[in-house]
């Protein structure tokens, strides 16, 4: 795969990765708005570490992650195709970190297949900057 393809894979990757947390973000707020809506599996946020949180205040907690998730990678994302050097890198980090946290702490809420794929995602990205920018050479 030539540089430039990889370039636009991973431009993508961390831009529809911070798009779906918007998606979260705006399936919070129907939910809010129309509690009673059938949606499948996505339900109103509710943490398993902290089950005593009323509704509004997870649903609060929820959009902070959410938000700062969304903002976080569409930023890492412009940042890497735009930007020049390596400053994307410690946004990914942080915002790869914080959508961990977010997802764990609400997991349950959201259907299986948003939740493992939002991980993977978070891993890859995690994973890969430390592999490919952060890791001591070989030599």
């Amino acid at each position: 795969m030539s540089d430039q393809a990889v370039r636009v894979v991973w431009f993508g990757v961390l831009l529809v990765h911070g798009l779906g947390h918007f998606g979260a973000l705006a399936a919070l707020a129907w939910l809010a708005v129309r509690p009673a809506t059938v949606t499948g599996a996505w339900t109103a946020a509710r943490s398993w570490l902290v089950p005593s949180l009323a509704p509004g205040i997870a649903t609060l907690v929820a959009s902070a992650f959410w938000i700062a998730s969304f903002v976080g990678f569409v930023a890492t994302a412009l940042l890497f195709w735009f930007g020049s050097g390596d400053a994307w890198q410690p946004l990914a980090v942080a915002s790869a970190v914080i959508s961990t946290v977010g997802i764990v702490l609400f997991f349950g809420t959201w259907p299986i297949f948003n939740t493992v794929a939002a991980l993977v995602v978070n891993a890859v990205v995690l994973v890969a900057l430390f592999i490919l920018c952060w890791a001591p050479p070989h030599g």
